[in-house]
């Protein structure tokens, strides 16, 4: 675990890793790996007026040209796959596999995000005045703010960066506290593509380090046209307004207490192998981790045993050793989080399997499946952490209205094969949450997709689909072509 060699090979100057006050542990044994310098209020400020200057020039640049930094970035990323894949495992904890897939998520986005370039599409609009002709276009927005998490410490950097970037604007990142390191290495990977592709804007990419003081800077400075924020809900409630009230523009990903339906006609095998993954995977450290899970009645008996046999298999331990499922969660606060729910379990009468502490380095635990009867109190708080509640119904529309009974509206899932009960569950009256998938885990979204949810989840969409359009600003034209003025809905103005 070589962390000086990594950041080294990655582009990450040694002043910048290392004689700063922010201290950086791994998780996997708590031992340091960095020390970061934070910025102030002038750094920040200096930031965001470059950033700004960036903008002024980069929003000049044809899409199209815009899409070549970003290609030259997916080359940077590829070819360094291995080296941040790792490092994305020492600093927040993901085993290695995970690791890799997410710089893997960064390559897709960027690949997207090239093709987007050149397809920033409006609409022709017929005029009902002769000689006019209406359209609506799409205009770069300005300096786009982005505040990430450390359970993906650098994919949803570049869900934003990329559409930003192609739509013509400039980026200015905080990443979490615990995980800054490989939001250096990130930016020291943009900033060999932008030498490459020769005359990128100074300061069209910058990373800001701090804590929550150089967040609010971010949030309340008029030249961030757009925040995008993924954390807690609580997070949210607090930025949605100060973004607001100077009328800015704000993306929120919020928390997910996100649900599986297991229906009597599920393949039984398919759905323990996908729930093991959604459950604990990233030590359920992700927004889309898999916390509720409804149970038919009547296979019950055969799917919980079988899950739970599923559970002591795993493999738990050093994220960087080959065969590893479950490594550690990252911090002592996770591990006293994860056991005060499951101590609040214990009280509303749970039987619990697994969730002991494992080892003496690090915050290694087993996942648990927590078996409740009713649907109530610390269920319906979302915990970051590897604990499933599990639970009975009866009739899919008593589980439907349980998985939808939460404030959160992330992800969510039904193990059926069944057309009716799928079908009922992706239709209006199904599946409340912004990603509904069938016959797999609520977790592990593609980047061809919107990612997002509803309710307290904040109603942001990052990545695919039309997200870019959250980037931009709409513009409705009109043209007249004529000699004449006639004006809308027949109205006389004759001078």
């Amino acid at each position: 675990m070589n962390v000086t060699d990594l950041l080294s090979r990655l582009g990450v100057d040694e002043k910048a890793r290392s004689g700063g006050t922010l201290t950086v542990k791994t998780p996997i044994d708590g031992s340091e790996i960095g020390a970061v310098a934070g910025d102030d209020g002038a750094s920040v400020d200096t930031a965001l007026r470059v950033a700004h200057d960036a903008f002024l020039k980069w929003r000049s640049v044809p899409a199209p040209r815009r899409g070549e930094l970003v290609r030259l970035l997916g080359d940077e990323l590829r070819a360094n796959k291995d080296d941040l894949g790792q490092l994305v495992t020492i600093e927040c904890g993901k085993v290695l596999s995970e690791g890799l897939g997410e710089v893997q998520e960064m390559i897709d986005i960027c690949d997207f995000a090239v093709g987007l370039s050149r397809q920033l599409y409006g609409l022709t609009i017929a005029s009902e005045r002769p000689g006019h002709h209406m359209r609506e276009a799409w205009q770069p927005l300005g300096v786009v703010g982005i505040i990430s998490a450390f359970h993906f410490p650098v994919a949803v950097w570049s869900w934003n960066a990329a559409l930003a970037l192609v739509c013509g604007n400039a980026c200015v990142w905080k990443p979490s506290e615990k995980t800054p390191l490989t939001a250096l290495a990130v930016q020291a990977l943009f900033e060999r593509a932008a030498v490459t592709f020769g005359d990128a804007p100074d300061g069209l990419s910058q990373v800001i380090i701090g804590k929550r003081d150089v967040g609010e800077r971010i949030v309340d400075d008029a030249r961030v046209a757009l925040v995008s924020v993924t954390g807690s809900t609580r997070m949210g409630r607090e930025v949605g307004p100060r973004v607001a009230a100077r009328f800015g523009r704000s993306l929120l990903e919020l928390g997910g207490n996100n649900a599986g339906i297991v229906a009597p006609s599920a393949d039984i095998k398919m759905a323990v192998r996908a729930i093991c993954f959604a459950a604990t995977g990233t030590a359920g450290q992700r927004c889309t981790s898999l916390r509720r899970l409804f149970v038919q009645n009547d296979i019950y008996d055969d799917l919980i045993p079988s899950l739970k046999r599923a559970y002591g298999a795993l493999p738990i331990g050093d994220p960087l050793a080959q065969g590893t499922l479950i490594g550690p969660l990252i911090d002592r606060a996770a591990f006293d989080q994860m056991h005060y729910a499951l101590d609040r379990a214990k009280a509303q009468g749970a039987t619990i399997f697994g969730g002991e502490h494992i080892g003496d380095k690090g915050y290694y635990v087993r996942p648990a499946i927590v078996e409740l009867e009713k649907h109530e109190g610390i269920v319906l708080e979302e915990t970051f952490a590897p604990i499933l509640y599990v639970m009975r119904y009866d009739t899919l529309d008593e589980s439907i209205a349980l998985q939808n009974s939460v404030n959160q509206g992330l992800s969510s899932c039904i193990f059926t094969r069944d057309l009716l009960e799928a079908e009922r569950f992706l239709s209006a009256t199904g599946s409340d949450c912004g990603i509904a998938n069938v016959n797999i885990g609520p977790s592990g979204a593609e980047i061809g997709g919107a990612f997002g949810g509803e309710k307290e989840t904040g109603g942001g969409r990052e990545s695919g689909s039309d997200a870019w359009k959250a980037y931009m600003r709409r513009q409705t034209q009109t043209v007249n072509y004529s000699s004449d003025l006639p004006l809308a809905q027949g109205v006389k103005f004759d001078v």
